[in-house]
């Protein structure tokens, strides 16, 4: 009778864990067929410009992982180190040994991240300014910054044991906000090895397969598909992993931590349409659960642009768009993760590169980069505090505004051509002359910024206010102070005081109206 009651009890015990678990699956799915259906037509409906995000104006983020530990080159170590004769090739061999002898996964245990200490930069981070702020949360290496089921490739079972994206976005959303998850890992899958014997095998460039993070290489394939790493190395069948790793791992971070911003790198092209449009729907659905305003941001034509934002890496728009654009840039003049050699550019480049894009409807996404062991070096940290500062006094005339008739004036053009120019845009030199404009969104407001520090008394033509016609009441520091000001043929003309700032100065000018 006992063994009787025992397995009636077993049985209830299982159909409800089932019941449960029917229950939410139930939920989840009835949430994600509500509203979008994964077609370009039902996703369209979105509205790709959350109002919060053309107010916000700047975002933080970082690469920091497993790559971080050589601190070598530059984030691609983790493929390079397998490409016979290159730079990290060699320094591997010289440091570590063998590829053979010392993977990729050897890094791992290396990545400790001690120091990370989420509240601390959430603070460093609102006090950068930043309005969203989040990790890469994953890059093409295959290593995931969260407490994954996925992969056991992930921060919380390996390397730090810690659940960086997730401590992080809790201890940002404290701070109200906004959390941004980057994801680079469409190139993890390690494509071609079917075609290998139809590819060349004469050169490094030629064996690279730009397609797969991980080339094929038969001296190296051993390794890579073990069994304990083939989920790190990409080394999984192309359908199962586009539904398991790709999407599985986008859903596992949407269902967990709720992102405001997920945001794409190239060769999100590699992924097929049916995917995509899959993640779309399931991200938006979910975020209509959630009344929450979403934002999907990509690179190239990777996704339609009526339902996500376009990004610019290294680069950015040489005039003003009606659409709402973003700029991945970073901290350094080379590296996106941290090396040994890295340079830091001076404040006044990153801020004059955040000014020249607000004015042309633009978002700046900054990187950072952390050295392995979850220390923000003390040159990184300077300038994120200095661009805070700055922000603190000037940001009237940055958050919350759109733009003006006319974005930008001056000598200094931008190129045209995108991240194949971005040594270019690294060599701007902006003057004082160069003159980027903001509007409120009242449009009583203009606010007119010199990229550089005019001399005391110099005069300021405003030319665009001729051109235009506009009629001006009034010319003041944020603060409230008058400058001198009248209005001639040539434009609006200012007697300039160094009112205190730095890298930039501001200029609030209200409308006659």
């Amino acid at each position: 009778m006992k063994k009787i009651i025992l397995l009636l009890v077993l049985v209830l015990f299982v159909f409800n864990c089932n019941s449960k678990k029917e229950s939410k699956d139930t939920q989840i799915n009835h949430a994600l067929t509500k509203k979008y259906e994964p077609n370009w037509d039902s996703l369209s409906k979105h509205n790709a410009e959350a109002e919060w995000l053309k107010d916000a104006k700047l975002g933080i983020y970082f690469h920091w992982g497993p790559y971080s530990v050589p601190a070598f080159g530059n984030e691609w170590y983790p493929r390079n180190m397998y490409l016979t004769g290159s730079k990290p090739n060699k320094h591997h061999i010289n440091t570590y040994g063998s590829p053979e002898k010392f993977g990729y996964h050897d890094f791992v245990p290396m990545f400790t991240a001690d120091h990370f200490d989420a509240e601390n930069w959430a603070e460093l981070f609102e006090l950068a300014g930043a309005k969203f702020a989040g990790p890469v949360a994953e890059h093409h290496d295959g290593f995931s910054m969260w407490d994954s089921e996925v992969t056991p490739w992930n921060a919380m079972d390996k390397g730090p044991k810690k659940d960086v994206l997730g401590d992080l976005f809790k201890a940002l959303e404290k701070r109200n906000l906004k959390t941004i998850a980057t994801f680079h890992h469409a190139r993890n899958l390690q494509r071609y090895k079917d075609s290998w014997e139809n590819e060349i095998k004469d050169s490094i460039h030629r064996r690279s397969f730009r397609s797969s993070h991980y080339p094929y290489l038969p001296e190296f394939q051993e390794i890579f598909d073990d069994p304990k790493y083939r989920l790190l190395y990409g080394s999984v069948p192309e359908d199962e992993w586009n539904e398991k790793i790709w999407l599985g791992k986008l859903k596992e971070v949407i269902d967990k931590y709720k992102p405001d911003i997920i945001w794409f790198d190239s060769w999100l092209d590699q992924i097929p349409e049916t995917y995509r449009q899959q993640f779309s729907a399931y991200y938006l659905n979910a975020a209509e659960d959630w009344d929450k305003e979403v934002v999907i941001v990509r690179k190239q034509n990777d996704l339609p642009l009526e339902i996500s934002i376009n990004d610019h890496e290294k680069s950015r728009e040489p005039k003003a768009l009606k659409e709402l654009w973003m700029t991945d840039d970073t901290f350094s003049t080379g590296s996106w993760c941290y090396t040994d050699d890295l340079v830091i550019k001076p404040t006044d480049k990153v801020l004059h590169a955040l000014i020249d894009a607000v004015s042309k409807n633009g978002i700046l996404l900054l990187n950072i980069s952390p050295m392995s062991n979850g220390i923000i070096p003390d040159n990184q940290r300077k300038g994120l505090l200095e661009l805070g500062k700055w922000l603190k006094i000037n940001g009237e005339a940055i958050y919350n505004t759109r733009p003006w008739i006319n974005a930008a004036e001056g000598p200094t053009a931008e190129p045209s051509g995108g991240f194949k120019d971005h040594k270019k845009f690294l060599g701007i030199e902006y003057t004082s002359k160069d003159i980027r404009y903001t509007v409120s969104k009242d449009g009583k407001t203009v606010y007119a910024m010199t990229l550089g520090i005019p001399e005391n008394n110099e005069e300021i033509i405003l030319k665009t206010f001729a051109s235009e016609n506009v009629k001006v009441k009034g010319v003041s520091t944020l603060s409230g102070a008058s400058y001198p000001w009248e209005m001639t043929d040539g434009g609006l003309k200012i007697e300039s005081k160094n009112n205190g700032n730095n890298y930039a100065q501001v200029y609030r000018i209200t409308l006659d109206k």
